[in-house]
């Protein structure tokens, strides 16, 4: 049976998304079957994987709000199986207010497909509401990127907080999954205290592969691409592929 795992972080700008997608390119490309589901309403994991948003039948809101089966949603890349996003899904966490079992919807909706992939990754917005619920609630783990930059622990406290409660009341399986350092500047002694403080934080959760700081990292998704079609020798490319070697490991 495959692992569902939430990538989340409710502080913008920490390399989630970059994450969600060169994660699942780098693991397709390592044989195993990936399943991305973008569930931020900006659906930048969707582009980023080389889908047009703009001309997809179904998305990630059909298959939570209309009942559309995943599977008729799920398009196929040569970097591994995409539930694209709309902004259509901005308006869901007011249209599950009033629905039964709110905070279950996506695992329902991912449920039929599971068992079709070693791993599906659920894209999750910056911020700590229903959609971020509803991913916590149908993943079997969380994957936390944490930038390595001053304010890398603030906020922390309140997703660790969510965390124990969705576990406590909804979802008792749900672990840490692995914490994964992004933004690393090598060249700073700041990187590396930032590093080791989140490996106090985390004992034996944070993965031994740093992202580092990359150029080119950050053109990729312009193109349309995970960045190790973009650039396969970059050092953000290494970094990824090192990653998804010790996700295997840890799956």
């Amino acid at each position: 049976m495959g692992k569902i795992i939430a990538i989340v972080n409710q502080k913008g700008g920490v390399g989630k998304t970059t994450t969600a997608v060169n994660l699942t390119a780098a693991l397709n490309d390592l044989g195993k079957k990936v399943l991305l589901c973008d569930f931020d309403p900006q659906a930048n994991a969707t582009s980023g994987m080389g889908v047009d948003k703009r001309k997809m039948k179904y998305s990630s809101y059909d298959v939570t709000i209309n009942g559309i089966p995943a599977e008729s949603a799920i398009v196929s890349t040569r970097f591994g199986d995409v539930l694209p996003s709309s902004p259509d899904l901005a308006g869901a966490g007011v249209e599950l207010i009033g629905a039964a079992d709110r905070e279950h919807q996506l695992k329902a909706a991912l449920e039929p497909v599971k068992d079709q992939y070693d791993v599906i990754f659920v894209d999750c917005p910056p911020s700590l509401e229903l959609l971020t619920l509803n991913a916590l609630c149908a993943a079997d783990g969380i994957l936390v990127p944490v930038q390595c930059e001053y304010y890398a622990l603030e906020g922390l406290s309140d997703l660790m907080a969510t965390l124990r409660t969705v576990k406590r009341r909804l979802n008792p399986a749900l672990e840490i999954f692995c914490v994964v350092l992004t933004m690393y500047d090598g060249r700073t002694n700041f990187s590396a205290q930032v590093a080791q403080e989140v490996r106090r934080h985390f004992p034996g959760k944070v993965l031994t592969s740093v992202v580092p700081r990359n150029v080119r990292l950050a053109e990729a998704p312009s193109h349309g691409l995970p960045v190790m079609a973009y650039d396969k020798l970059s050092r953000g490319s290494v970094a990824y592929k090192e990653m998804a070697e010790e996700v295997v490991k840890k799956l």
